[in-house]
C-alpha cells in the first residue's frame, strides 16, 4: 500500500537514526517500527485491581446524608442573604 506520512520531527530524527544504524531503508524502518508499536497496542498491562475503602464521614447527628443537596441549597440561600444585607 502506498501512502504519504507526515511524521512529526522528534520521529523523522529517530526514523534517521535507526535508518543509519541498521542500514535500512525508510520503508524497512517504519514498517519494522509499526509491526512492533502495533503488536505492544494489542497487549493488556495487567493492573491491580480498584479497592474502595470505605470510611466514615462522621456526620453530625441530624443531618440526612440523603438530602446534602437541600442542605447546599440552604447554605447557598443563607450565603447569599447575609452578603446582600451588608
Amino acid at each position: 500500500m502506498r501512502t504519504t506520512l507526515t511524521l512529526d520531527p522528534d520521529v523523522a530524527m529517530n526514523v534517521k537514526k535507526r535508518m543509519a544504524e541498521e542500514k535500512l531503508t525508510f520503508k524497512e524502518t517504519v514498517n519494522q517500527a509499526l509491526r512492533h508499536g502495533l503488536k505492544e497496542v494489542g497487549k493488556q498491562k495487567k493492573r491491580a485491581p480498584f479497592k474502595v475503602i470505605p470510611h466514615s464521614f462522621g456526620f453530625k447527628p441530624g443531618i440526612d446524608q440523603n438530602k446534602l443537596g437541600q442542605l447546599l441549597d440552604q447554605l447557598d440561600v443563607e450565603e447569599f442573604v447575609r452578603k446582600m444585607n451588608l
